[in-house]
């Protein structure tokens, strides 16, 4: 049991001391990525080889969470103390077990498989939240405390009050990284407010736009963090119970997160009194059946309940009925993830990342028509110019260019004319779209974009749970229609009537699935018009 910052720092010295006996170490990513292309494999191999060799005395080979260039998996990392260097490894298969072990023997690099962590998809990104990723061990605690893990938790629970707390996250201007932007502090304050003997903080992992995985990888690579962020927000609301809910899709975060909160109560840093203190907190973990509403603020919470996940109409909000009709707290894991590092260099330091109305940094999730696919931490306010050319390379197969989608089906396709666009919440919106959760798709010039707009509108269709009528019909005629544009059978009055019926669907559908469906048709047919006149047959 760890009781005070004293024992925690000693817990982290140990592991430190253990680090310093064994000089090199090989980081092997066993995010579901890399997982995918058998670096589970990899890592026993290399386990095998460095003990046949007799070097475990000099060298540790661990599992690490994502690295973020999951186009060039499996990647391995070869960590030499003795030379101060770190040697970034690409595309590793089995049978490049024999020369990185020879890097080990000799202190030397692998030319032929060396990685240029000077190319600006790694020198551009400012890691915060992902800062541990690829670094620590997410099975082992001592790894996450020997790089400075819940000493922001033992740090509030001895110096801060819960009004000192929320005051320093509203200073911060941290904003909802789930997509909506709504300022953090402000909602906790909301919940402290409320008077009640039971409270809740909710953890929205229920991530289910098509190309995003930015909470996956979080949550399998650093589990800890989220954890210590929902034990500060406990603390800030006086809240004594936390759930996070998890598709359960998402196999390898669960047992990550499972594994992570047992090791939390064995140490005393979940449960009663933490710390000596008179905070008692907990969390547990609800599996949800993958059904893309259950992101839904109210969704999640009736599925939490054990009920269908149906969205229902707000107000109330969840501040003054939430989960069990008590006041709650729903942010992303993205969100809580922020928190300890706040806590840590404080309101001023958060603020001075970013932009002034949007601090901080996002995570985005590349992927679609683009070269670097993979995890990307940025500055709010850097351009798509930068984030698609320059850290994601440029588009794939020589292609140009034609558009980008953010935010997923809740959001929107900008077009090539956007690009020195600086990245945040209220430009995106200015523009038609959203930042959303993060997902980012790249669309190349072979693409048509009312194909893209199916694309989304028959996801949305597919997810809807059926409650409104204006989601459920709406979505599946909008559906329709749009297919006779792309069979050319359209005529220029189903043009007026998409839009037409794209508002109403906007304006009349009870939740926020609904409510955002038809803004990837709203913006192609802003920015792409021309593509739905082919589609219209002649008179």
């Amino acid at each position: 049991m760890i009781t005070s910052i004293q024992e925690l720092q000693k817990v982290a010295e140990n592991r430190k001391c253990s680090e310093e006996n064994i000089p090199q170490e090989l980081r092997v990513c066993i995010g579901s990525s890399c997982l995918s292309q058998g670096s589970d494999a990899i890592q026993k191999d290399l386990e095998e080889a460095v003990k046949a060799k007799g070097l475990q005395n000099r060298c540790r080979v661990k599992g690490v969470g994502c690295n973020g260039l999951c186009a060039n998996g499996t990647l391995v990392s070869h960590c030499d103390s003795s030379k101060k260097e770190q040697t970034l490894y690409e595309k590793v298969t089995a049978s490049d077990i024999k020369e990185l072990v020879k890097c080990v023997e000799d202190h030397s690099v692998y030319k032929e498989k060396r990685c240029d962590t000077n190319q600006p998809f790694f020198t551009k990104q400012n890691k915060v939240v992902l800062q541990n990723a690829g670094v620590i061990d997410p099975n082992e605690i001592e790894d996450y405390i020997a790089h400075g893990g819940y000493s922001a938790l033992f740090h509030v629970l001895k110096e801060m009050s819960c009004t000192d707390v929320i005051d320093e996250v509203k200073s911060s201007g941290l904003r909802g990284r789930g997509g909506g932007g709504f300022p953090t502090g402000l909602k906790w304050e909301s919940v402290y407010k409320v008077q009640s003997d039971q409270k809740y903080i909710v953890c929205n992992g229920d991530e289910g736009d098509p190309g995003a995985f930015m909470d996956r990888a979080l949550m399998e690579a650093d589990p800890h963090k989220i954890i210590e962020g929902m034990a500060i927000a406990g603390y800030a609301c006086g809240a004594n119970m936390g759930y996070i809910y998890v598709r359960a899709e998402y196999p390898l975060a669960v047992e990550k997160l499972d594994h992570a909160i047992k090791q939390a109560k064995r140490l005393g840093l979940l449960g009663n009194k933490i710390a000596h203190s008179g905070f008692d907190f907990d969390i547990e973990i609800r599996l949800g059946g993958g059904a893309f509403v259950c992101g839904e603020a109210t969704a999640l919470i009736t599925s939490i309940e054990g009920n269908r996940g149906n969205p229902r109409q707000k107000p109330p909000h969840l501040s003054d009925y939430g989960l069990w009709g008590e006041p709650t707290i729903l942010n992303n894991v993205e969100t809580l993830a922020n928190v300890p590092t706040i806590i840590k260099k404080g309101a001023q330091w958060f603020k001075s990342v970013g932009t002034t109305a949007s601090s901080g940094t996002k995570i985005f999730a590349l992927t679609g028509h683009i070269k670097n696919t993979g995890l990307v931490e940025v500055p709010m306010g850097i351009t798509l110019r930068e984030l698609i050319y320059e850290i994601g390379g440029g588009v794939s197969d020589g292609r140009e260019l034609k558009a980008i989608q953010t935010g997923g089906p809740s959001g929107g396709c900008i077009p090539v004319e956007y690009l020195d666009l600086p990245i945040d919440y209220d430009s995106l919106k200015s523009i038609g779209t959203i930042m959303g959760s993060g997902g980012m798709i790249v669309i190349d010039d072979s693409s048509n974009m009312v194909e893209i707009a199916h694309f989304f509108m028959d996801f949305c269709k597919s997810e809807s749970c059926g409650k409104c009528t204006p989601c459920r019909v709406g979505t599946t005629q909008l559906t329709l229609l749009l297919e006779k544009f792309i069979n050319k059978e359209a005529s220029k009055a189903d043009l007026e009537l998409l839009k037409q019926m794209s508002e109403i669907v906007k304006s009349a559908s009870l939740c926020g699935l609904g409510q955002t469906a038809p803004n990837p048709v709203l913006s192609t047919v802003r920015y792409f018009e021309n593509e739905y006149l082919e589609g219209i047959k002649d008179d």
